[in-house]
This record gives structure tokens, sequence and C-alpha cells, in this order.
């Protein structure tokens, strides 16, 4: 029979569920994990809450992606409606550049959110 692990726990569990369920608790909480608990997506919306339009080169670059990475992820956030992507020509060479959206803008905001009210209740 294996031993029982002696578990810590949180000195008012009340106060932490309670911290946290406004994050959970909703019907959207699924996608929006699903979305942004993504090393690459949550570094495109991070990178574009700072810059307001980067270029895929440049994103490829920061984040460290391959090519069909960063088109994937990217699809991704702008089906969600989170960024936006312009695709130009100059000449022969295709152009990217994406943009946050406002929408994208307030579900980064919010998985902050969610991330310290984790944090303050699991630190306590």
């Amino acid at each position: 029979m294996p031993a029982k692990r002696a578990t810590k726990s949180p000195s008012n569990p009340e106060r932490s569920l309670k911290a946290i369920s406004g994050f959970v608790s909703d019907k959207t909480a699924d996608e929006f994990h699903r979305l942004l608990n993504d090393r690459v997506r949550l570094g495109i919306l991070s990178s574009l809450a700072v810059s307001p339009r980067l270029s895929f080169t440049e994103l490829k670059t920061l984040l460290g992606a391959t090519d069909g990475n960063l088109s994937v992820h990217a699809r991704k956030l702008e089906s969600a409606g989170y960024i936006g992507c312009e695709k130009t020509f100059e000449g022969r060479i295709p152009r990217t550049q994406f943009t946050i959206t406002g929408k994208g803008r307030k579900s980064l905001n919010r998985y902050l959110k969610h991330m310290e009210a984790l944090i303050k209740a699991t630190s306590s």
C-alpha cells in the first residue's frame, strides 16, 4: 500500500476558490484556456500587446518558432478574433503583418489576471 503524501492546504480554501472562480466558471473558459495555454500563442499575443504591429518574420524571430508552427498558431488566434492579419506584396515578396484586436487584448488581460489569481491562491 503506497504511503500517503502530506499536502499543504491553503489557510482559507474558500477565499482561494473565490479568487479564481470568476475566471474558470464561465462557459468560454475551455476555449479561452485552450487558446492561451500554448507558449507560441501566448507569445504572439504578448508581443502584439507591446508592439502595435509586427511582421511574420519579427514574430518568428522573437518566439524562436518555425514558419509552419507560427503560421498554424497565428491562424488559430486569427480565427478566434484575437489578432488581425494583413497580407500584402512588395513586388513578388509576400509581407504579413499582425495586430492585436480589442478582443485579443481583453483575453490576454483576462488570462494574466487568472494567472495572478492562481499564483496568489497557491502561494498563500
